[in-house]
């Protein structure tokens, strides 16, 4: 077991998403950065559906109830086992008792917590992943023990670690497709999708990243239609709003972009003030 001593701003049991359920209206969810929660995965040898922790801008508590193998990706709070900081991207043995506390921002906004063998969470249509109304819970609390696997001589020390590209965190090129409705817009609204940057307002989380600056709209509302994470919608008042891993399936505002799946794990490690700047794949 994992006790949760602070649960900080924001942290969740996440996956890869609940894939299959849009039909009923289910989004899909799962961890915002997949790129990053894989490579935990990867670097323990777990599937790399295994759930694992997504923390939002650190803040966390988390003591260890049993010996485990443990790897942080992702955005880098200063992780520390015990007071003694550790490595990103690596993996790390810990024993009971320990704890593990996050500290300064270096680069990102989410981390992921993998663990031998993943999470071991309640599985509701076909996912683990957090969601209000489906699961349990939307976030972890103070006191929560969250449930893990033992490792019973399973492992040898391992000292496996990767460097990452820190282009996952810096570069500001949102790369996208046109959407539905780009055919719509006239060439003047669509040289203002490209021709300048975006700045992420203070309104982004999982549902939705809102960007401030608006741009000329003229197009009419659709019929409700499909949408999915990475959708670029155009409100009425000429605002910009990207989809992401906790957005509805459906929606009438037009859909001018999409923006690629590589680049919304890029984006979810953005932030309030954070410059973006779409690039038409």
């Amino acid at each position: 077991m994992i006790t949760v001593l602070n649960q900080g701003i924001y942290c969740s049991i996440q996956d890869l998403g609940r894939k299959g359920f849009a039909n009923i209206g289910v989004p899909i969810s799962g961890v915002m950065d997949a790129t990053s929660a894989k490579l935990g995965n990867q670097l323990l040898n777990n599937d790399l559906n295994e759930a694992v922790l997504e923390i939002a801008f650190g803040g966390v508590e988390l003591q260890f109830d049993e010996d485990t193998i443990v790897c942080l990706t992702g955005a880098d709070f200063s992780p520390k086992i015990n007071g003694i900081r550790i490595e990103m991207n690596a993996v790390i043995k810990i024993k009971k008792s320990q704890t593990i506390t996050f500290g300064k921002r270096n680069y990102g906004v989410r981390t992921y917590l993998s663990v031998f063998g993943g999470i071991q969470a309640k599985e509701i249509l076909s996912s683990k992943s957090f969601y209000k109304e489906i699961s349990e819970g939307i976030i972890l609390q103070k006191g929560d023990a969250v449930p893990c696997k033992t490792l019973k001589g399973q492992t040898k020390q391992t000292y496996s670690k990767i460097k990452v590209d820190e282009r996952h965190f810096s570069t500001n090129g949102i790369r996208c497709f046109k959407g539905p409705e780009f055919e719509l817009l006239t060439k003047t609204q669509q040289a203002q999708l490209f021709g300048a940057e975006f700045i992420i307002s203070n309104d982004n989380n999982r549902v939705g990243y809102q960007l401030n600056e608006p741009i000329e709209n003229t197009l009419k509302p659709i019929l409700t239609s499909g949408v999915l994470p990475g959708t670029v919608q155009l409100t009425p008042s000429g605002k910009l709003i990207i989809l992401m891993r906790d957005c509805q399936v459906t929606g009438g505002y037009p859909r001018v972009l999409q923006v690629s799946e590589e680049s919304i794990n890029r984006l979810s490690q953005k932030t309030t003030h954070d410059k973006i700047l779409f690039v038409l794949k």
